[in-house]
């Protein structure tokens, strides 16, 4: 009895190492390619939200106890642009990130959404081509806007039916839009950004 035990004991023991050891294998073997294909993505946003550019630096900024990284990007040593990778967690799926590129005015250049689980056609939209959410910003200078949506009594057309992943798109763009006033040295500082971007009772997203 006490031998078939032990033996149970060792069975199970062997399981359990060689299923760690396959699944630490299978990271090691993924987490390579997971992080290119981030910075492709990273990359590539870039060039959907910047001017051309042709050196850029990097450095990160803490807004909402979020740490947001601001890319710099130059032109013959000049700087011509800056794009903020920015987050909010209030998305109606979760967290929603977003490359918001500004001009050195402050006005926004483009926004691409890098991350979203938002609801299949209501708030996936926020990453479609010329949505009513990117149209709201685009070539604005958020100085001179309400950066909430209108429902709220801002200035920003939400989604239809998708009112809080359109709050948490908005809120990605206000921490944005503080990061960068850090970067391009307007302030020392940046400021918190208050949030509406909330879930209703009985998950409705509207």
């Amino acid at each position: 009895m006490e031998s078939s035990l032990k033996n149970m004991v060792l069975v199970l023991f062997t399981i359990t190492l060689l299923s760690s050891a396959a699944v630490g294998g299978v990271y090691i073997l993924t987490e390579e390619p997971i992080q290119k294909a981030k910075e492709a993505a990273v990359n590539n946003a870039l060039e959907q939200v910047l001017p051309d550019f042709d050196a850029k630096t990097s450095e990160t900024i803490e807004v909402n106890s979020l740490p947001i990284v601001v890319h710099t990007a130059t032109f013959a040593g000049k700087a011509v642009g800056y794009a903020a990778e920015s987050i909010s967690k209030n998305g109606f799926g979760g967290t929603i990130r977003l490359m918001v590129g500004f001009d050195t005015d402050g006005s926004i250049l483009n926004i691409n959404v890098l991350e979203q689980k938002e609801t299949p056609g209501l708030g996936t939209k926020m990453a479609d081509e010329g949505n009513v959410l990117l149209l709201s910003f685009k070539d604005k200078k958020p100085a001179d806007i309400n950066m909430t949506v209108k429902k709220d009594g801002g200035d920003i057309d939400a989604l239809t039916a998708a009112t809080i992943s359109s709050r948490a798109y908005a809120e990605a763009v206000a921490v944005a839009y503080e990061a960068f006033k850090v970067a391009c040295g307007w302030q020392t500082e940046a400021g918190d950004v208050a949030t509406g971007a909330t879930k209703q009772e009985g998950g409705n997203n509207e």
